[in-house]
């Protein structure tokens, strides 16, 4: 019996399908599965507050969870684990009573402390055995308590000490903030920051840096202000000012001279009258004074916190002939002046309305002048033209002359025309 072998055939592919086959291959992946992991909600933990380990992107059909403390894998730092199929949770070693699995393997963690900040990893184990990790953390941060500033000298003298502020207490993880007269804090030559920013140091302190000073500190959770404290700065005194400024006092009057220069604490004064020591008063008084209180009257002021001791002399003197005006004008006579100039003024502005309407008027008169006397130039002449043709012929002189508001002139003087005047001639032969 012969072998039997089918004819062979020959199958043509086009060259475009083959392309696109290559190209499906080369290019076609399987799809692949999201990578699971994990989000702590909130990152930043407020200490006693709570924290929610959300999972993302879980296997299909997981056994069971479990949660370790730390970076890895490890059976002594497990917390606590959750079975699927049977609901079951199982704590382990590092269990704390204030854990919580949910069967989406989020963890919650209630009650944090510092100890709790870290890493956690969850373990997910699959059906076919081959588990899956993911590893996240958060910062559990204390609430910032209620700050408050000690200071190094608490009554500093001016341009003469240094002041140290602290702000309490130094904590870790935490900024420190200053403010000056409700102002956050401008750094100059003078104003130095330095441990952190929790101490503010003031160099050569002056009246002006008493403050009030606040600090404040803040972590990434919460925030918290001191109450204002304000530096009791000793300064002065200031040269001292006598008042009144008179000078000059007729007998018989009272002398009452106050004296006065800025300090902290308050200056304490002292009068000399010529150099002689009269009392320790601010006030000086001496009734019905007469001319031997002439003199140099001295005030003394000291300041026994800072050492320091300031004078001033103002000269008394009591006479019956004292100028009238001391220091110049006084308001009476600037005030009398000043009403003196506005009503000139007002006076010379009357007097100019009323040259000016005058004129006006003036010149509206000459103008109905000048119209009146029109008419009878050409009467004047119609006159001369009806004279008998028969009578002897005669050159006649006809003169108009028209003056701006004077009298008619006399015809025997007529005087000579000005640059006010109109004159009309007219010539006419008989």
């Amino acid at each position: 019996m012969g072998h039997l072998s089918a004819p062979l055939h020959r199958v043509r592919v086009p060259w475009q399908g083959l392309l696109l086959t290559a190209s499906l291959l080369t290019f076609w992946n399987p799809p692949t599965t999201a990578q699971l992991t994990t989000e702590s909600t909130p990152f930043n933990v407020a200490e006693g507050k709570e924290v929610l380990l959300l999972v993302h992107n879980l296997p299909q059909n997981p056994l069971g969870y479990n949660w370790y403390k730390g970076e890895m894998v490890d059976a002594n730092h497990r917390i606590i684990g959750y079975v699927i199929s049977d609901q079951l949770t199982t704590p382990g070693p590092a269990y704390s009573s204030r854990e919580k699995i949910y069967p989406n393997a989020s963890l919650l963690i209630q009650n944090v402390t510092q100890n709790d900040t870290g890493f956690y990893t969850l373990q997910v184990i699959k059906s076919d055995l081959v588990n899956e990790e993911a590893t996240g953390q958060f910062h559990v941060y204390p609430e910032t308590p209620k700050p408050f500033i000690s200071s190094n000298n608490s009554n500093p003298v001016e341009d003469n000490d240094a002041v140290a502020l602290t702000c309490e207490p130094g904590t870790q993880d935490t900024t420190y903030l200053w403010w000056i007269n409700n102002q956050s804090l401008l750094i100059s030559p003078r104003l130095q920051l330095s441990n952190g920013n929790r101490t503010l140091t003031l160099l050569s302190v002056t009246r002006n840096d008493a403050g009030p000073y606040e600090c404040e500190i803040q972590n990434p959770v919460s925030a918290n202000r001191s109450d204002p404290v304000t530096l009791n700065v000793t300064y002065g005194p200031d040269t001292p000012t006598i008042s009144p400024s008179d000078t000059y006092y007729r007998p018989g009057a009272n002398l009452s001279l106050s004296c006065y220069a800025a300090s902290n604490p308050p200056a304490q004064y002292s009068w000399l009258i010529n150099g002689t020591f009269q009392q320790s008063t601010q006030e000086l008084f001496i009734p019905n004074i007469t001319v031997n209180n002439s003199g140099s009257y001295t005030c003394h002021a000291n300041n026994s916190v800072t050492g320091r001791n300031r004078t001033t002399v103002k000269t008394i003197i009591v006479t019956d002939n004292y100028p009238s005006q001391e220091n110049g004008l006084s308001a009476g006579a600037i005030a009398g002046i000043v009403i003196g100039v506005l009503a000139l003024v007002a006076l010379i502005a009357v007097a100019l309305a009323c040259f000016l309407h005058f004129r006006k008027t003036g010149r509206a008169s000459d103008q109905r002048d000048l119209t009146e006397h029109k008419p009878s130039v050409s009467n004047h002449t119609q006159d001369h033209s009806n004279d008998p043709p028969n009578k002897m012929n005669e050159v006649t002189y006809s003169t108009l002359n028209f003056e701006a508001q004077q009298p008619t002139q006399s015809t025997s003087a007529s005087p000579s025309p000005t640059a006010t005047e109109i004159i009309y001639s007219e010539v006419k032969k008989k």
